[in-house]
């Protein structure tokens, strides 16, 4: 009997990754694995790009989704906790992309209803990438997480971490993809 539950246990759990599998995210813009383009290199701390958050689209996701949240993080950047770029949060569950340059400051560009979250840069918005000069390319981890809430309730000046938090405690299932970029000395 106990080889029964076993195996059981094994088909169920191979059953929810088979599921989990589906929620996929990809850029039409950035190649996973590959090299993001200056366009979307941060204006600013010595960097010149043109800060435009890129085109996201996703699938898959689990069911009982009643919203979504994006992230961009950066876990190379030296300040010993990493660098938050972007977070996206109270996306509708019926949307599946955002926009290139949907990150801009205000929040036009964003799905009624969504909200930019404060990143490391201190503003809600997009903040490109901006890695020192010489270091080795930073890896940018770009994440869709499905959620089970339909809205997180986070105070208007929350900051990445504490958004980080509230995404994770109601995550359903989260796809991600990371691509580099560097700058030459």
């Amino acid at each position: 009997m106990r080889k029964r539950v076993v195996l059981a246990s094994a088909l169920l759990a191979c059953s929810s990754l088979a599921h989990a599998a589906g929620f996929s995210l990809m850029s039409p813009e950035i190649k996973s694995g590959g090299t993001m383009p200056k366009s979307f290199e941060f204006n600013g701390f010595g960097c010149s790009g043109e800060n435009k958050s890129p085109a996201l689209k996703w699938s898959g996701a689990p069911a009982g989704t009643k919203s979504f949240a994006v992230t961009v993080y950066d876990p190379d950047a030296p300040t010993g906790s990493g660098w938050w770029h972007w977070v996206v949060v109270n996306i509708p569950s019926n949307v599946t992309e955002l926009a290139s340059n949907a990150g801009a400051v205000g929040g036009a560009n964003l799905p009624a209803g969504a909200s930019n979250v404060r990143v490391d840069f201190g503003f809600a918005g997009w903040g490109g990438t901006c890695p020192p000069q010489g270091d080795k390319a930073h890896r940018y981890v770009f994440t869709v997480y499905a959620l089970k809430t339909e809205k997180l309730d986070l105070p208007a000046d929350a900051s990445s971490a504490l958004a980080g938090f509230m995404i994770k405690a109601n995550k359903l299932g989260a796809a991600s993809f990371t691509a580099k970029y560097g700058r030459p000395k």
